[in-house]
């Protein structure tokens, strides 16, 4: 039985500054249960409305209807299996090999997607500005698909990061140098910026590295690439390398 309490908590989650009270988010989908439950994130509660669909011993597990899922889910169609986990606060950088920055991605799926390529590409750190949507938001749980897991996500102060950032830190600009033509060290920072305004001016008046992706399509009208894509675009040029 769970209570209209409990209900309420959950559904909460759904707002960041009850994240960030509780020190609980939600993980939805039996696959990225899964994957935190192997993890050292810590388990809150779980529910599923089927036996036997999470890797944890069945008493662990409270079942519910189908009708209370929907209640406590983020998702228009709910997952079988919900969980509430402990967030972590992460707050070292590791300053080794190439670590990802992101200043002001706001799509919660964009950042899942470029916490997935952080670990298909074996990049460990990933920093955020203050004002990047939240890693622990539903949609962005969702969309890294148990790749939080491996990924550590710092947020900080990227001014202050980079001024003090002894690596060399490139950005990507529409105006910048041709990656496929740009010599890039195995030790280095990717800054990557906004869906619609790009890199801030304070950030970007710090970055003297400045690539980008050129195009090869003949009329050239596009505006330019989704974020998610452009990194890993630049992920990849920038680990065949080395």
């Amino acid at each position: 039985m769970v209570s209209k309490s409990e209900i309420k908590l959950i559904t909460s989650l759904h707002q960041k500054k009850y994240r960030n009270k509780e020190g609980l988010f939600i993980a939805e989908g039996v696959k990225v249960i899964n994957e935190l439950l192997k993890s050292d994130f810590k388990l809150h509660k779980i529910y599923a409305s089927e036996e036997n669909i999470v890797n944890i011993a069945s008493e662990k597990v409270t079942l519910v209807s189908e009708g209370i899922l929907k209640k406590m889910s983020a998702l228009r169609t709910p997952s079988p299996a919900l969980a509430t986990f402990y967030t972590k606060k992460t707050t070292e950088i590791i300053e080794d090999g190439l670590t990802l920055v992101l200043d002001d991605v706001r799509d919660p799926g964009n950042l899942g997607t470029i916490i997935r390529m952080c670990d298909w590409f074996g990049i460990s750190a990933l920093v955020c500005s203050a004002n990047t949507v939240d890693c622990y938001n539903p949609k962005v749980i969702q969309a890294t698909m148990g790749s939080l897991t491996r990924v550590n996500v710092v947020y900080t102060d990227l001014e202050k990061y980079l001024t003090k950032e002894t690596r060399a830190v490139f950005c990507a600009t529409m105006e910048g140098a041709n990656i496929y033509k740009t010599e890039v060290p195995q030790n280095a920072v990717l800054v990557m910026g906004n869906e619609a305004n790009g890199i801030s001016e304070a950030i970007l008046s710090l970055i003297k590295n400045r690539i980008s992706i050129p195009r090869f399509g003949d009329i050239q009208a596009t505006e330019s690439l989704n974020v998610a894509t452009a990194t890993a675009i630049l992920l990849s040029e920038f680990k065949r390398r080395f």
